[in-house]
């Protein structure tokens, strides 16, 4: 590009929300707390999982995988945004972006493959009840919890390398509160056409495919709940099922506004709420969602707890 400089930065300026100085005082108090309850309450979902004998099934297994891949996630964006709020300095150091998009990115991608496992696992569990416990071995398990985790950070490697042998323009401001692809893109200087082709080939195979396959998964479970003469037995299939779709939601939608919708659709401001959204908020829902619609994960809190001796 005629006329632009091109430099090797030692630092990135991350402009988040600094045009809007009456909203980071706010959400300095709203992430300490999100984040505090995402810790709290992944890690409680990893220790009744871990330590309930009752709960060392495959739905347990992705969930435990699920919520230690949320305490990741979030520890490796909150801390960076909580101190950027706190003070003038809104910078990260090179070595930290790439950190910081490599673990986004293959969290992202692990994320999205994981959900489809999970969604697999309780196709099984509904549509072949008498034979789930021979499909879903645990050998079967960790297989696919090491593709799900291996398939991300390969991802997450190819798109990482490719990012950053671009050139980037002198001013080195990042228009986000993270280093995310969509942003680094736009304050790259040189041809972005095959880094964004490359793109929507991975949106395509980590988002559209695994979002089919579980859209094509919670068909079969549907028409199977359906063939359920009784509606308790109808009801207990769905209660099963209701916290992961729940999930997918949350996660897939905001996921696709960021990476599929037109460029035009939102604003930028909008744009960044979006990623937060799903980037700090979802992981401290997980959660909640899957303790106040699951009967044995309560059980097994008040448990720990010592609230009930049973």
């Amino acid at each position: 590009m005629k006329g632009t400089n091109f430099s090797n930065p030692s630092a990135f300026t991350l402009l988040g929300f600094s045009d809007q100085p009456q909203l980071e005082m706010v959400l300095l108090l709203v992430i300490s707390i999100i984040y505090i309850l995402t810790l709290m309450g992944n890690t409680m979902i990893i220790l009744v999982s871990y330590l309930n004998p009752k709960l060392h099934t495959p739905m347990y297994f992705f969930l435990s995988n699920l919520s230690f891949l949320d305490l990741c996630f979030t520890t490796s964006i909150a801390p960076q945004m909580l101190w950027n709020l706190k003070g003038p300095e809104k910078t990260i150091s090179y070595a930290g972006c790439v950190i910081q998009l490599y673990i986004v990115l293959g969290l992202g991608s692990t994320e999205c493959v994981l959900l489809t496992v999970m969604a697999y696992d309780r196709f099984s569990a509904i549509c072949r009840p008498l034979h789930y416990d021979v499909i879903m071995h645990p050998k079967l398990l960790q297989q696919l919890a090491a593709v799900a985790w291996t398939s991300g950070f390969v991802e997450s490697t190819v798109q990482t390398v490719l990012i950053f042998q671009l050139p980037l323009c002198s001013h080195h401001r990042v228009d986000d509160f993270m280093c995310e692809v969509p942003a680094l893109l736009k304050i790259a200087c040189g041809d972005t056409t095959f880094l964004e082709n490359e793109l929507s080939i991975a949106t395509v195979l980590y988002v559209v495919t695994p979002l089919g396959l579980i859209l094509v998964s919670y068909g079969c479970i549907i028409r199977s709940m359906l063939r359920v003469k009784s509606a308790e037995g109808r009801r207990k299939a769905f209660g099963t099922c209701g916290s992961h779709l729940i999930v997918v939601v949350l996660f897939f939608g905001t996921v696709i506004s960021v990476y599929i919708q037109p460029k035009s659709k939102y604003t930028q401001n909008h744009r960044k709420f979006i990623t937060f959204f799903y980037t700090v908020v979802t992981p401290s829902f997980n959660p909640l969602i899957y303790t106040l619609r699951n009967k044995d994960v309560k059980f097994a809190l008040k448990r720990l707890l010592g609230r009930d001796s049973r």
